[in-house]
């Protein structure tokens, strides 16, 4: 799996661009604030639907213009689809596949699979677990339109739930609703399962090559509840949950814990360890998509590298053969020296010039 082409339009701080990528490494280069995660942002939105900086897409349109355009051409052996994203400032996007209209998000998922790794990823760790569910969901759905529509589900029910549960509810209403919400939630609680215990052996071998069996990662999945007794947790938790007007039991209060030689790594890891946690799960998940698809993921690496330590980034540069790489970064020596066939391109204020 490739892209072979990205064409933007009034995206962002870009006027116009249309590029085609090497399906090797890519980089775009130059000063900071010029535009090169904005490239990033507009593919991994076509992996996703969705931006990994922001949820307002106002922010996404070129100042003064009405909307932005993306369109993206994606090769999977001799098979071409052709994404295109259309951002309107009032919060909602047309999205197309090969020009039939996709009226469900869901519908995109798998078209392109993205793995993104960014300074911001430090907050997978460090952070509350909401950014940690986030983390599980974006990459299940990617591999599972099933898991997606799941979840979409879910969250669909735990919001009337919730404004049922403000109005003093009758005792059927609630008890439909909590056997729904039990059936999709056990349902994501096992494929969460599968996909940490995958993750975490995946994950494991990464962390102990880049630290030289010095350091040994355990990636943990932490259910709020157990999927064979959700609905007795939201029955047990009904009084108090119309008490104060909120479900209190479920996976959207899951988490993951990650330890290193068995020491919480967010409590007490250093931020070398916490980072490198990162790149461990990024690289992992490279060799989890190519396992269950069938076809090797895009990896984006958003200035990443200036961050890693000289033994990190040769780890990385090392790992990405056979990967389509796009890398954003301020300088190019290194990738010059460790990187076989690249395709650079060069970006000031929005203009890219390969």
């Amino acid at each position: 799996m490739i892209i072979k082409n990205i064409s933007l339009l009034d995206y962002r701080n870009i006027k116009k661009l249309n590029i085609d990528l090497s399906p090797d490494v890519n980089v775009f280069y130059g000063d900071n604030a010029q535009g090169k995660t904005n490239i990033l942002e507009s593919m991994y939105m076509c992996a996703t639907g969705r931006s990994q900086r922001t949820h307002i897409s106002k922010e996404l349109i070129r100042f003064g213009c009405d909307g932005a355009h993306i369109q993206l051409t994606v090769i999977k052996d001799s098979y071409k689809d052709k994404i295109n994203i259309h951002i309107k400032p009032n919060n909602k996007k047309g999205i197309a596949i090969n020009n039939l209209p996709v009226k469900n998000v869901n519908e995109l998922f798998g078209t392109v699979n993205i793995i993104l790794f960014s300074p911001e990823d430090l907050m997978l760790v460090k952070e509350g677990p909401s950014n940690r569910r986030k983390y599980i969901d974006i990459e299940l759905c990617q591999l599972s339109r099933l898991y997606a529509n799941n979840l979409s589900r879910y969250y669909r029910i735990l919001k009337d739930r919730n404004l049922l549960l403000k109005k003093n509810p009758d005792k059927l209403t609630l008890e439909a609703y909590d056997t729904e919400l039990a059936q999709y939630g056990s349902r994501i609680i096992k494929d969460r399962k599968i996909f940490i215990e995958d993750l975490n052996c995946r994950a494991n071998k990464v962390h102990s090559d880049i630290t030289s069996c010095k350091e040994c990662l355990e990636v943990r999945y932490v259910p709020n509840v157990d999927g064979e007794n959700f609905l007795k947790k939201l029955e047990a938790s009904r009084d108090k949950d119309i008490y104060y007007g909120t479900t209190s039991a479920g996976i959207h209060k899951d988490d993951l814990i990650f330890n290193i030689n068995g020491i919480n790594a967010r409590d007490f890891g250093s931020q070398g360890q916490q980072r490198t946690i990162c790149l461990s799960l990024k690289l992992a998940e490279v060799e989890i998509v190519k396992n269950k698809t069938g076809y090797k993921p895009v990896l984006l690496l958003d200035d990443v590298l200036s961050e890693l330590d000289r033994s990190r980034q040769l780890y990385i540069l090392h790992s990405i053969k056979g990967v389509q790489t796009i890398i954003t970064s301020t300088g190019i020596e290194d990738i010059k020296e460790n990187v076989g066939d690249v395709k650079f391109f060069y970006v000031k204020n929005g203009m890219v010039t390969e």
